[in-house]
């Protein structure tokens, strides 16, 4: 496994736990320790059984998985000694203020006591700026982001994204991090305190929009320096979503024009398109605008999935949107192998895999899950098992 021996202690709530999770998946021995009454968010739904003292938490379940969970009770010495053990053999600290076992953890002691230590602390807004002290659930980190502004229709309010998708992006930053300072680490020793805000995270994601802002004068669009929100439309004007028969298809005419137009020629709706006037580079955005205008009312008659594998096989990226049931049996998915089992307290699920494929001189490594199970009592047999003892 790309991270096997590498130990990290995980004390993140849901702003970093997916940057854990990404650690674990690659083969990091992560340690996840939980107060004697169990992780509150064991309790996150959805849930593989009714009984939520079962302990059967899907979400807890991907977000948490191929760790290692030992109660632990930081009001008792053994706790305390426990917590001093695991630190004093981690290569890398996950970090939220507040999390579990954080304020008792004392890091800056072990910071200074080992050169090498990585911490990575992860926050909704820093530990600067006059917001500092304020927090954020995921679609409040979206809110205040700007990425709730970018989304719905110029007559529709803002809308949420998918899930957490704000915390998934966050955790991706927790991951990175984490993988940059062991990068300094095994080249001088020397490990770091590195903060991640959740807020900037998303500010960084919203590319093209504060692009146009910022340099609205040489952009040269009417819009002004913000651009209306346009529903699945792209700012190019050159991507949008359309309904078809059976669905709905996402089409353009980029990034290979005179194709598009051919397969328009031959299906004899081109109309105008053919108009030497849409070929000058400085007819672009009329050319652009005309061709989806077309191409809209041309998809409207078409089955959506029969119209994305015509458009395939010419190499015009369309997309067909996918209905959900599409998604959890998808034969791409299951020629890669991304489908996994995953044993939940005994039980055994289909589970989401893992997004990359690694090669050795053996072929293919195989990223698997371990069991998901409740957290253990014998947290010394733990630390024992995994060499983070004294012993």
């Amino acid at each position: 496994m790309p991270l096997s021996g590498l130990r990290v202690i995980d004390l993140t709530d849901e702003r970093g736990i997916y940057g854990a999770k990404l650690l674990a998946d690659l083969g990091a021995d992560v340690v996840r320790p939980e107060p004697p009454e169990g992780d509150p968010l064991r309790q996150r739904g959805p849930l593989l059984a009714a009984d939520k003292t079962a302990q059967t938490s899907l979400w807890h379940a991907f977000f948490a998985s191929n760790r290692r969970f030992f109660s632990l009770d930081l009001n008792a010495e053994e706790g305390q000694k426990q917590l001093n053990q695991l630190l004093q053999h981690a290569d890398i600290v996950l970090t939220h203020d507040g999390a579990f076992a954080v304020e008792e953890a004392n890091l800056a002691d072990h910071l200074e006591q080992r050169a090498e230590l990585i911490v990575i602390d992860v926050s909704s807004f820093g530990t600067a700026g006059p917001w500092k002290n304020y927090i954020a659930p995921d679609l409040v980190a979206g809110a205040l982001g700007g990425a709730a502004a970018t989304t719905g229709d110029v007559d529709t309010p803002p809308l949420k994204g998918f899930g957490e998708l704000n915390f998934m992006v966050s955790g991706v930053y927790v991951a990175i991090a984490a993988l940059a300072a062991l990068a300094k680490v095994r080249k001088d020793g020397t490990g770091q305190r590195a903060g991640i805000s959740v807020h900037e995270c998303i500010a960084s994601c919203l590319e093209h929009v504060l692009m146009f802002y910022w340099y609205a004068e040489t952009m040269q669009r009417p819009e002004g320096k913000v651009l209306p929100r346009r529903g699945a439309l792209h700012w190019s004007d050159a991507y949008d979503v359309v309904p078809a028969q059976n669905g709905s298809v996402m089409l353009t005419p980029a990034p290979d024009f005179d194709t598009q137009l051919m397969w328009l020629i031959e299906e004899g709706v081109q109309e105008d398109l053919i108009d030497p006037m849409y070929q000058e580079p400085e007819n672009l955005r009329l050319r652009v605008e005309r061709s989806m205008q077309i191409m809209r009312a041309w998809a409207a008659g078409k089955d959506a999935r029969e119209l994305f594998l015509q458009a395939q096989e010419r190499h015009c990226p369309y997309g067909w949107v996918l209905p959900l049931e599409a998604v959890a049996e998808n034969p791409q998915l299951a020629a890669r192998k991304w489908y996994r089992e995953l044993t939940i307290n005994g039980q055994t699920i289909t589970a989401p895999g893992v997004a990359y494929h690694f090669s050795d001189t053996e072929g293919e490594v195989e990223l698997p899950l371990r069991p998901h199970a409740a957290a253990a009592s014998n947290a010394a047999a733990i630390l024992s098992d995994l060499g983070w003892s004294a012993s």
